[in-house]
């Protein structure tokens, strides 16, 4: 993508990356906000959750789903959770939150070897409400009285489930918003819930992102947008509807051989 890295190009590229990606992030937040009643605990789980008096169609295969990711976490490293889920459960949160999807890295070049902390900006984390996986992290170790593992374990869960019903995952990836189930260090097989943009983005080599760290004096570093893949981004719609255009043009010439072979 890129054929030399020099500050100066890092610079340029870092300032378009953070216009596309906040673009791109209200994007995604306006579609999450519109398909937030279908990811709602009490909408998917309906009696299955404390205080919801009904149960809401769907819900026994929601919960069963439920119960099958959770026993296959809940007692083992580092949760050590009872096995048996039983309801109503305690899940209570209703907005989501959107967060930088980061990850360390071990650069090394020929002077310095060092983990950094890499940010990916046009891949996000999603969590409901003040259960994000960074803060159930730090409560397990640091022993956070004020974090419930149990209830944090089982927001992560309802989430997960809630983006797999029908349509959800499909309307996403329409959107250019396509969801993936991510594994946190630390966090054993906790699946944690990631929506990524259409367009990728780029780590530069270990040498540049060391240099730009001891310029910064900070172990961070933010990943940079392609902007091939912006200028190759296709159109699926356009994509589908030229192949059918295709495909009937063809059938038509394979049932009309006279008239061809006149033309």
């Amino acid at each position: 993508m890129v054929e030399a890295w020099n500050t100066q190009k890092l610079l340029e590229l870092r300032k378009l990356t953070r216009v596309v990606g906040d673009a791109l992030r209200r994007d995604l937040a306006d579609h999450l906000a519109t398909l937030l009643p279908l990811l709602r605990p009490r909408v998917l789980l309906g009696s299955y959750i404390q205080g919801v008096p009904k149960d809401l169609r769907g819900s026994d295969k929601a919960f069963k789903e439920l119960q099958s990711a959770y026993d296959n976490i809940a007692s083992s490293k580092p949760f050590n959770l009872p096995r048996d889920l039983r309801p109503p459960i305690a899940v209570d949160s209703n907005s989501l939150e959107i967060l930088p999807f980061e990850y360390d890295h071990p650069a090394r070049s020929r002077r310095v070897s060092k983990t950094i902390r890499m940010a990916s900006p046009l891949k996000w984390v999603i969590a409901y409400s003040g259960y994000t996986p960074e803060r159930l992290k730090e409560g397990i170790s640091s022993g956070d009285p004020g974090v419930s593992v149990g209830e944090s374990v089982l927001h992560a869960l309802v989430l997960h489930v809630a983006f797999q019903q029908r349509g959800v995952h499909e309307l996403l990836a329409s959107l250019r918003f396509p969801a993936s189930t991510h594994h946190e260090p630390g966090l054993g097989n906790l699946p944690i819930t990631v929506v990524s943009a259409a367009v990728a983005t780029v780590r530069p080599p270990d040498d540049t992102i060391i240099e730009s760290t001891e310029i910064s004096g900070t172990d961070s570093f933010e990943e940079v947008v392609d902007l091939e893949a912006i200028e190759n981004l296709q159109d699926p719609v356009r994509e589908r509807l030229t192949g059918l255009v295709k495909e009937q043009k063809d059938r038509q010439t394979s049932q009309m051989p006279g008239i061809q072979r006149d033309l």
